[in-house]
């Protein structure tokens, strides 16, 4: 039972792996607040620092739509917020209390998004919205947003990969790129793909994507189109239906851009409705502008290009193994077009590791090669506990005695299989070779018909000659399947003799399946197309600004994003 000075302690609220909220009563003046435990007697720092930034930024972010917080005190060995009570109940439990009419509903989204303007306007990105996390007065109507523990006041964020249930937000609510397997950013679009949810659910009385595998949940947010909500509930009007899909688009581009639009759209359901009881469908987003420079994030002028990587990937899904090369200029987008792997990737639940050769340190051999494994076994570690303890089982019954040749070169890799006796001794000759033969029944264990091994190899003209040969064994080997190498490199500092194109050459005449891409700069096309995008605008509208930037660029993609930068600066 807690006992807290100066405060009574009332109803429990709501209990959660990490807070236990209860309703409680300030002794000073008698007023009503929320006080928000850690579920933990000894929570960790990561916990603390989590209650602590929120109850910072909520002395900054301030209004009448976000919840206060008074004070945060120390208990013991843990925290507790103290936040205002105005008599509200989460958005989940007023769902689930009565019928309520859509009318009610619509009010209820209009609100939300209001709420969530407040905060997107003091340049704060929610990262954790959902109905437990959005408390109403059922009396006055009233809407503020709680929970801002994952919230950030950066303008964008890298997500990265991490086991299912450690990853930051709660999983049947997260954005695609919020999974940290989508080569995206997480930004205040974020928020409207958790919000498409949360209206989802409130309109149709259920999820869009329901499983009890959190893996599925993943794969579903990046590739699975909902259900939609019109289609579920007869009283949705197909207009108010788009505005959800509109919201849970899987490409943050095709979401609403501002919270402006959302509400225009928003109240011109609730007007229609008020008025006359049905909805007309009118054009969505006519107000929807983003009120911040934003680079493009799509993919321009490699249609043919992805086709044949994405092709590729198929025929290693069916059991090939494949080397497919992608060439082109700094800054031409290699990697750009390789990362769009990744959604059919997860798709067919592969794995994908990447490693980066360097120009200095040439001389150490496997560098890059040694960095895809340890991307490899991070990528495992990030799985179920019953996940990994397959893995630990495959591995070692694949590598047997020599498990300890690995760990020389791996460390992480004891992490899954743990320690491992020394290996026999043996001479620098047979040394190399045990080496080669262990490394190759490694990628024997990795690559497999329930899940594809792609390992990106980049900068490979500065590959050195062991890491190649090493790359010719795993590709050469007649047993190997569903296996994809990728890489990609610099054509202007690659010759005909170089050691690459030499390893291209034998694999062919191994009848091994290798593909060359050679990328060219954008077409001022393509680069009028980036410029509209990121201006959201049209083409003929930005023509002749594309015109100067496709001069000055030449149509180099890196290039052309850095000058959109400059200009707006």
């Amino acid at each position: 039972m807690l006992i807290l000075p100066g405060y009574q302690l009332g109803q429990e609220l709501h209990r959660s792996s990490n807070s236990i909220i209860y309703r409680g009563q300030r002794e000073v003046d008698q007023a009503p607040v929320i006080l928000k435990v850690l579920n933990k007697s000894y929570p960790t720092p990561l916990e603390r620092a989590r209650f602590e930034w929120e109850h910072e930024l909520l002395q900054q972010v301030t209004g009448p739509r976000i919840i206060e917080g008074f004070t945060l005190l120390s208990h013991q060995h843990s925290l507790v917020l103290v936040l205002e009570d105005f008599g509200a109940i989460s958005l989940k439990r007023w769902m689930q209390s009565q019928p309520l009419p859509l009318v009610e509903r619509v009010e209820v989204t209009l609100r939300v998004a209001a709420a969530l303007a407040s905060v997107h306007e003091q340049g704060v990105i929610h990262k954790d919205l959902n109905p437990t996390n959005i408390v109403l007065n059922p009396t006055t109507g009233q809407v503020k947003l709680i929970d801002f523990g994952l919230a950030t006041t950066l303008a964008q964020e890298e997500a990265t990969l991490q086991r299912v249930e450690n990853m930051e937000g709660t999983l049947p609510y997260l954005a695609p790129e919020q999974t940290g397997r989508m080569n995206r950013v997480v930004d205040y679009r974020s928020d409207f793909y958790s919000l498409g949810v949360t209206f989802y659910e409130l309109l149709t009385g259920q999820l869009p994507f329901q499983s009890a595998d959190p893996l599925e949940l993943v794969h579903a947010h990046i590739a699975r189109d909902p259900v939609p909500p019109h289609q579920l509930s007869p009283d949705i009007p197909p207009v108010l239906s788009e505005i959800v899909l509109k919201l849970m688009a899987k490409s943050a581009r095709a979401r609403y851009q501002s919270t402006h639009g959302l509400q225009t759209d928003l109240a011109e359901v609730l007007r229609q409705l008020q008025a006359t009881g049905t909805v007309e469908s009118f054009p969505l987003g006519r107000q929807d502008l983003s009120p911040r420079f934003r680079l493009s994030q799509t993919l321009y002028g490699r249609a043919v290009e992805l086709d044949a990587l994405l092709t590729a990937f198929e025929r290693v899904s069916a059991g090939a193994t494949e080397l497919l090369l992608v060439t082109g200029y700094a800054g031409v987008g290699k990697t750009a077009l390789i990362n769009e792997l990744h959604k059919p990737l997860l798709g067919r639940r592969g794995y994908f590791v990447s490693g980066k050769f360097d120009q200095l340190p040439r001389n150490i051999p496997y560098s890059a090669l040694l960095q895809t494994f340890r991307a490899l076994v991070r990528q495992i570690l990030t799985e179920s506990d019953a996940q990994v303890a397959r893995w630990r089982e495959r591995l070692l019954a694949a590598l047997g005695p020599n498990g300890q040749l690995i760990l020389d070169v791996i460390p992480e890799m004891e992490l899954l299989i743990g320690p491992q006796p020394p290996a026999p001794e043996v001479g620098p000759t047979e040394s190399q070779h045990r080496f080669q033969r262990v490394t190759q029944t490694l990628v024997a264990a990795f690559a497999a018909p329930e899940h594809p091994l792609v390992l990106f190899l980049d900068d490979l003209q500065w590959a050195d000659s062991a890491s190649l040969k090493l790359l010719q064994l795993f590709l050469t080997d007649i047993e190997r399947q569903h296996f994809l190498v990728l890489g990609a490199y610099r054509d202007e500092e690659v010759s005909e003799q170089h050691p690459l194109l030499l390893l291209r050459h034998d694999l062919q005449e191994a009848a091994i399946a290798v593909t060359t891409l050679a990328l060219a700069p954008l077409q001022v096309e393509h680069v009028a197309q980036f410029v509209a995008d990121t201006l959201q605008s049209d083409v003929a509208t930005v023509q002749p600004l594309a015109d100067v930037v496709f001069a000055k660029t030449q149509g180099n993609p890196f290039f052309v994003g850095e000058f959109l930068r400059a200009l707006h600066k």
